[in-house]
């Protein structure tokens, strides 16, 4: 009996799945009536501000349906995350009884559970994995809910362009959007929204950017945040309801390139506060793989005179980067900028200062083509390397064969940075127990982590927008301040708003890593600090949360600096208490 009846419940289950339908949600992002364009300064308040958006990102949760009988059909554990310069604005509801609706509900945030969940746990693809979105608070615990940034201007006549930062959280100002919509779910189906950011900023409740404030972090009685919570509700409307949903584009399974039949998988380790990274799927981790990468990285072959490798100009105890300020080619050419470190690169993206590269594999290859380093041709170090042993050997337990070619080259190398992390400073320590902060350590976190805002007398060094969570960046873009006459990321989009940006690097090791910046400017933290506190050199790219602070920069004073300082060196690994 027992057997039939889990039989009877299984089918039942199966039955049911094959009969849920879908419903795919997108989101058309506007400014009263028209598409918004992002780094564009032509949009207008009630307060006859002239504004721009550089970012819109938000969250939605807790989506619901209402039948027509007037009953909500909850759908849980169901999330988006939507994102105006990733070009992220669909996403498809799944497993939806197949009936009629009149109306869809969703909130913006995530439930309190969720939002005091441990991120750590999510899968890398997760929406609310905090690698992907850039929207989790970290050790203040929590979700942004909602973050708009951008530049603004008081009035025509005013000739210098400031920032805004409003970064929308906390399990109180969660909103609850309601939006008639006919949905006929006995088919997929699909819904176009239209998300308003005039009536976000403007109604019922407007907000001036000169008498408001320029930023809110959604503390408790915030009127900035409980404007935008009156505003929300009404941000939204529903533009269109398709009858079917459109035909999704599917991928074909992702196959491991050129696993060998024997092979002994790489046990990765992390630091437990890490999220999950997107490692490629079609180059798994393997021990073989990685040891030929890490004898690639050191080998002087891949460069034209045999004088150069990988390890020359990423040094492994600075922290794999170049003690130089610009580090040297072939012949003693030097370069334009400073080598960036090289750890916890499983969680990137994009890679190099500027972002020209997608991948580890594409990037590792440059530096041996690039004729102010390496400047080798990849026919002849293939040559070279099929000459030399122990590299046919190694290919052959590496990739089955003993043939070289430059995408093993690339997918070898890329293995053995993937396993190159930090995690295990004096700061992670003390969050364990293991180790405890000075006062000045204590002081310089608290600084780290409390936003500049006079409003709400929070004088902090703000230093948590861009190099927050556990891995002490954000991964992003973003003009800091400098004075400098290369182009950034701006020479790989051709865009004028991505003048003078640059990746952000982790601030992991970074007693190890000087001189810092793209250019290797500065030689000591000091320095460092002290630039973010009175030396942020105004430019219309500036990042909005620093083009916020008056005055060129934060105006830390001695002590705070130095408060700083010592903050920052608890986070190399393996520096002594």
């Amino acid at each position: 009996m027992k057997i039939l009846l889990r039989t009877l419940l299984a089918g039942w289950m199966l039955t049911a799945a094959a009969l849920a339908a879908s419903l795919e949600i997108s989101v058309r992002h506007s400014f009263n009536g028209d598409p918004l364009l992002l780094d564009s300064l032509r949009y207008t308040n009630a307060a006859s501000e002239t504004l721009s958006v550089t970012r819109l990102s938000y969250i939605l949760s807790g989506f619901a349906l209402e039948r027509e009988d007037g009953v909500w059909v909850e759908l849980p554990d169901q999330f988006a995350w939507m994102d105006a310069e990733k070009r992220r604005t669909s996403a498809t509801l799944a497993g939806v009884p197949p009936e009629k609706y009149r109306a869809l509900r969703f909130h913006i945030g995530p439930d309190a559970a969720t939002n005091t969940a441990d991120p750590a746990k999510l899968p890398a693809e997760h929406p609310l994995n905090p690698n992907l979105n850039g929207l989790h608070w970290s050790w203040q615990t929590g979700y942004i809910f909602l973050a708009i940034e951008g530049r603004f201007r008081v009035n025509a006549a005013a000739a210098e362009l400031q920032g805004y930062a409003h970064h929308f959280a906390r399990d109180a100002n969660r909103t609850r959007i309601s939006l008639a919509a006919p949905l006929d779910l006995t088919h997929d189906a699909a819904a176009i929204l239209d998300f308003n950011l005039g009536t976000l900023l403007n109604a019922p409740r407007p907000l001036s950017f000169a008498k408001d404030g320029t930023a809110t972090h959604s503390r408790d009685g915030d009127p900035v945040a409980a404007a935008l919570a009156a505003n929300l509700p009404g941000a939204f409307r529903v533009v269109q309801v398709l009858s079917a949903a459109p035909a999704a584009v599917t991928s074909p399974p992702v196959k491991p390139l050129y696993l060998p039949d024997k092979y002994t998988p790489y046990r990765f380790t992390m630091n437990a506060s890490f999220p999950m990274p997107p490692f490629p799927r079609d180059n798994p981790l393997i021990e073989e793989r990685v040891a030929l990468g890490k004898a690639l990285f050191n080998d002087t072959a891949l460069s034209r005179d045999n004088t150069l490798s990988c390890a020359t100009c990423h040094v492994a105890s600075f922290a794999f980067t170049d003690p130089r300020r610009l580090s040297l080619g072939v012949g003693g050419k030097p370069g334009t900028r400073n080598a960036m470190p090289l750890f916890n690169l499983a969680w990137k993206s994009s890679f190099f200062w500027d972002g020209r590269s997608p991948s580890l594999r594409a990037q590792a290859l440059e530096p041996i083509q690039d004729h102010a380093e390496m400047d080798e041709t990849l026919d002849s170090v293939l040559l070279k390397l099929a000459k030399k042993d122990p590299y046919p050997a190694l290919f052959t337990a590496a990739f089955g064969t003993p043939e070289l070619t430059a995408e093993k080259l690339g997918l070898a190398i890329e293995q053995f940075l993937l396993t190159l992390t930090a995690g295990d400073a004096k700061f992670d320590r003390a969050l364990r127990g293991k180790a405890t902060l000075t006062d000045d350590e204590k002081r310089g976190f608290e600084l780290f982590m409390t936003e500049y805002d006079p409003r709400t007398r929070q004088f902090g060094a703000d230093c948590f927008h861009c190099h927050g969570g556990p891995l002490f960046s954000d991964h992003q873009f973003h003009n800091n301040g400098l004075l400098t006459q290369d182009p950034g990321r701006s020479r790989i989009t051709k865009l004028d708003s991505d003048l003078g940006k640059f990746a952000t690097p982790s601030l992991r090791n970074i007693a190890r890593t000087a001189p810092y910046m793209h250019d290797g400017r500065f030689t000591t933290l000091e320095e460092v600090v002290a630039h973010y506190s009175s030396g942020i050199h105004r430019t219309p790219t500036l990042d909005p949360n620093l083009a916020k602070h008056p005055d060129g920069g934060l105006q830390l004073s001695p002590e705070n600096q130095r408060a700083l300082v010592a903050f920052l060196r608890t986070l190399t690994d393996g520096e002594e208490e």
